[in-house]
């Protein structure tokens, strides 16, 4: 019969894994740059849109970053919005009387952002997610590889097919994740 003794070793660096994790993760232990300079204890604003200097730990190991340029940090209110296009904006009015038949006249550019239903659904869900995404990033961030009425003509191109729509999802999904 084997010995409780092997897994002492094993669960002990595991341990020492997940608290050197949540050290890192929340700051703690800093060096090199960030320690010499003696960082300075102001109000921060976190990819995911909590704020403070201390993160808090999320409740499970692996998270995905939101970036700054994705719907959903547009659809968390971390950033405010430009004003050419407020949150309750109609995707009808912003991208044009085509966009209708397929979104209705009511579905407004936040609730377009908040979708959830993009993920093996239809590819039209996806493409005004990441395309309201991608008219907000055109406005707000300086070197988006799109201006503002690229995204509006190719989000009305797309609209003519369902491969069409799903190709212009991907790749306004990858021009915002890429975004800086």
């Amino acid at each position: 019969m084997g010995s409780p003794a092997p897994r002492r070793p094993l669960a002990l660096a595991c341990f020492v894994f997940l608290c050197s994790s949540f050290w890192a993760a929340n700051g703690y232990g800093r060096v090199g740059a960030a320690a010499a300079e003696g960082e300075s204890r102001r109000m921060r604003l976190h990819t995911d849109g909590s704020r403070g200097d201390a993160h808090g730990w999320p409740g499970y190991l692996y998270t995905r970053a939101v970036g700054r340029c994705t719907p959903q940090f547009w659809s968390s209110g971390a950033e405010p919005w430009p004003n050419i296009v407020p949150q309750e904006a109609a995707v009808s009015k912003v991208f044009g009387s085509r966009s209708v038949e397929k979104y209705g006249p009511r579905l407004t550019l936040l609730e377009a952002t908040m979708r959830t239903d993009d993920i093996g659904g239809s590819p039209f869900v996806k493409l005004v997610k990441q395309g309201s995404a991608a008219l907000l990033n055109a406005y707000t961030r300086r070197g988006f590889p799109l201006d503002s009425w690229e995204v509006k003509a190719l989000l009305l191109e797309a609209l003519v097919s369902e491969e069409a729509a799903a190709a212009q999802a991907e790749r306004f999904e990858q021009a915002n994740e890429s975004c800086v």
